[in-house]
């Protein structure tokens, strides 16, 4: 399971969370269990103040989770000076699946494909980071050494992917 871990990267409004929306079904279709990881490099609280596990978490639990009806979730407290855990030791938190496609722009096993749209004046991640193996873009660009893929082109996507796992598509 650890090795099947493909990246999704790129700038800030390139579509990397509507390209894995739209993957997904198209992986699943094909007969593959994803899930998914969001890395953030924003704070973000999921817990909110005045709920149970929130109260649990600010008195010094280093570990709360909450069980409901329909899902469950796992809040883990970090010590200040406490590094970010890579994508494999986050991984082996998660329930084995086939793939588990990673949103940010950490480093992941099978490499990570580059979201670009030149219609956002940002800049391309490729040329300064060696894992990413291609770019899905919805227009051409030109001077990559890397293959460029339809973003509007799920299945072509979702045959890259399953290559870079080893597999046929």
């Amino acid at each position: 399971m650890a090795k099947n871990i493909f990246g999704i990267t790129g700038s800030s409004g390139s579509g990397k969370t509507t390209l894995i929306a739209k993957l997904l079904p198209e992986l699943n279709g094909r007969g593959l269990s994803v899930s998914t990881m969001k890395l953030s490099h924003h704070d973000i609280d999921l817990d909110a103040p005045g709920k149970d596990s929130h109260t649990h978490r600010m008195a010094g639990a280093r570990e709360v989770l909450l069980d409901t009806k329909n899902r469950w979730t796992l809040f883990h407290e970090q010590a200040p000076d406490e590094a970010r855990a890579d994508v494999l030791a986050l991984a082996a938190q998660m329930q084995p699946v086939d793939l588990i496609l990673v949103e940010g722009r950490r480093p992941c096993p099978l490499g990570k494909l580059e979201v670009y749209r030149p219609d956002t004046s940002r800049e391309l991640f490729c040329g300064k980071d060696a894992e990413i193996v291609a770019v899905a873009s919805d227009q051409p660009i030109a001077g990559i050494d890397l293959p460029l893929l339809d973003l509007n082109d799920i299945a072509a996507i979702a045959d890259f992917v399953i290559q870079r796992m080893g597999r046929k598509p």
